[in-house]
């Protein structure tokens, strides 16, 4: 799947004016293929078996934390981001783990004068090292910080609630028609499916009531534009 685009890759719906965007985190603006194979070398299985077992429950419909439970039963994310923490191997979110286009399309969406955030399914850890990286960005939120996480609508109310527009002018962008889409457009907000990540093949031709799909995030800032 391209990791950017020049044009929007199909407008799916009318939709009305854009005044604020809003960024899911994991296989939107962050390539999780090196914080997932540090996990791997932490729990001391192959790389590729990790990313087996990760598409494994993918496909039954379940997530990320099923790979963890098959490799190490009774998994405890929180003791084990202590624990890596501790011993010199945090699972860190850094500059090289940005998608190409995702900092440019920030940077560009700020300069329009578009209100821009980014709230989606992470650690705090998370939250704090992308408040670090300087992203053009009015906030950044994660699901532990907000103590509530997606697909649960009260994560799409936390983010009408942040944003300074009716939900109508919020465009929520995201890899994942369960977890991004349909809720994001269950409490009014717009909603794009970004085609990159695991979910760009098993949803494929599943655009979950998405506005507009895109191959990429650089032709966004135009598309918002042009919605202004």
């Amino acid at each position: 799947m391209p990791g950017c685009s020049g044009a929007v890759d199909a407008l799916l719906r009318v939709t009305g004016m854009v005044r604020a965007v809003v960024f899911d985190v994991g296989e939107t603006l962050v390539d999780e293929t090196e914080l997932f194979g540090g996990w791997a070398d932490w729990l001391g299985v192959p790389r590729h078996t990790f990313s087996a077992l990760v598409g494994a429950a993918i496909a039954r419909g379940g997530g990320f934390a099923e790979a963890f439970e098959m490799v190490r039963p009774g998994f405890d994310f929180r003791v084990e981001v202590r624990l890596r923490e501790e011993a010199g191997v945090p699972d860190r979110v850094r500059e090289e783990d940005l998608y190409s286009d995702a900092r440019a399309c920030l940077q560009e969406l700020h300069r329009l004068g578009v209100w821009v955030g980014i709230a989606g399914n992470q650690p705090a850890r998370a939250g704090q090292d992308l408040r670090s990286l300087r992203l053009a960005v009015d906030l950044v939120a994660t699901s532990a910080e907000w103590g509530v996480s997606k697909p649960d609508l009260r994560f799409f109310e936390r983010v009408v609630t942040a944003v300074p527009f009716p939900a109508e002018e919020i465009l929520y962008v995201g890899d994942r028609v369960d977890r991004d889409v349909a809720p994001a457009r269950k409490v009014g907000l717009q909603a794009a499916l970004l085609r990159r990540g695991p979910w760009a093949f098993l949803h494929d031709g599943d655009d979950g009531g998405a506005d507009l799909r895109l191959d990429g995030l650089t032709a966004l800032p135009a598309w918002v534009a042009g919605q202004r």
